[in-house]
């Protein structure tokens, strides 16, 4: 198996993981914060959604999905046009609200973009500095794997979110 394939394969599951999430929910369970203060469905998809296109389309020089596609306008959030939801106060949670269609049309237009850059790359690619700001420098294949676990983490609580009765 070659990086960029084993790469597909762990965009894939979270791909996987959003829709299923995402399926069946209503708009009253997208917006349930659990224990009222923790953080909603549509808040916890809408942020990996923009996590993912904000790293991978800084590190692949490619517009951000969000801005490209017309999706900050449809969303109609009282939010910063770039804002990815690192950071939000509660009050900012709350604002994050969409239904599951949108929600599942932004992730795969974010996936869709992620996918075909990373069937572009080649094993010498993961070494290319993207970050400098770090010591050391972040290299694109650390980018790649740490987007990859912030989202996991995040679709993991969105379908733990999904399970709670309330």
């Amino acid at each position: 198996m070659k990086s960029n394939e084993l790469l597909l394969d762990a965009f894939g599951r979270i791909h996987e993981t959003v829709a299923d999430t995402l399926e069946g929910v209503d708009d009253d369970v997208l917006v349930r914060r659990p224990a009222g203060t923790g953080n909603s469905i549509a808040w916890l998809i809408w942020h990996l959604g923009r996590v993912e296109d904000a790293q991978v389309a800084a590190a692949a020089g490619l517009e951000q999905v969000w801005t490209s596609q017309g999706f900050v306008d449809r969303f109609d959030l009282p939010l910063r046009e770039r804002d990815t939801g690192y950071g939000h106060s509660s009050a900012q949670v709350d604002s994050v609200k969409a239904p599951a269609a949108l929600l599942l049309e932004y992730y795969d237009a974010v996936h869709q973009q992620t996918a075909d850059f990373l069937r572009s790359l080649g094993d010498e690619d993961l070494d290319r500095v993207v970050d400098t700001r770090w010591d050391p420098h972040v290299t694109l294949g650390v980018r790649l794997v740490s987007t990859i676990a912030d989202c996991l983490q995040h679709v993991g609580q969105a379908a733990y979110a999904k399970g709670l009765k309330h």
